[in-house]
């Protein structure tokens, strides 16, 4: 597996993850670009999100998913995310049936309760996929899906970044970054039990460089992914 350090140019000091989104917390919200995830959803034939009924949202963050999750019917979204910062903007926006500190690999939900298990922008800080994979598996109920959004492998390698914010002295401060190629959550997610059912990959574009112009030179290129996993009813 390519390590990102061997891409990387911006060489930022660099922190854990629960650290780091405590401290981003408070400018999530206005930095993270629908583009990146909720569009992708929103561009997916699958799962029929109006037929799920319980969700489990890991790396929930700030409520964002689960408030689209809500959105579009789904009566019952469990989060869990590791900062007590992103669950208190979460508690805030009120779209979880209910909240916990946990980790995404071991996140002490109920084996075989969901029909739909996702997560957005938070496989960059796994470094290794099988647990998440494993766990995702473990809590999906027979006929449920993964849906998975991924901040790009090869826009990470091209454009050098990490995931990062930039912190009230005006630092900009990584947060812990790993690389996975498309190929590594295939041979994870299938040696889990998940088969792929969809893929669909966001690129950079006009509305894009609306809102970022100094990535005009990223243009066409895939910025995210988002990977849809099945198992068998």
């Amino acid at each position: 597996m390519p390590d990102f350090a061997d891409f990387d140019t911006r060489h930022y000091r660099t922190v854990d993850v629960a650290t780091g989104y405590d401290r981003w917390s408070s400018t999530y919200e206005d930095t993270v670009l629908d583009a990146m995830d909720l569009d992708l959803l929103d561009s997916l034939t699958r799962p029929d999100w109006a037929a799920v009924s319980r969700a489990a949202d890991l790396g929930c963050g700030t409520g964002r998913t689960g408030a689209w999750l809500r959105g579009r019917g789904v009566p019952r979204v469990d989060g869990v995310d590791l900062s007590p910062g992103m669950l208190e903007r979460a508690h805030r926006r009120g779209c979880h049936t209910t909240l916990a500190r946990g980790d995404v690999r071991d996140t002490g939900l109920p084996s075989g309760a969901y029909d739909l298990v996702v997560s957005s922008l938070i496989d960059e800080h796994l470094p290794d996929l099988a647990p998440y994979y494993a766990e995702a598996r473990r809590l999906a109920a027979p006929g449920g899906c993964c849906v998975l959004v991924a901040y790009h492998p090869q826009f990470m390698m091209v454009s050098g970044m990490p995931t990062h914010f930039t912190d009230a002295s005006g630092e900009d401060v990584a947060i812990s970054t790993h690389l996975h190629l498309l190929s590594d959550h295939t041979r994870a997610a299938m040696a889990a039990g998940w088969v792929l059912a969809e893929l669909r990959e966001a690129v950079v574009d006009d509305g894009w460089i609306a809102a970022k112009p100094k990535w005009e030179r990223f243009r066409g290129h895939p910025v995210s992914a988002a990977l849809v996993w099945t198992v068998p009813a």
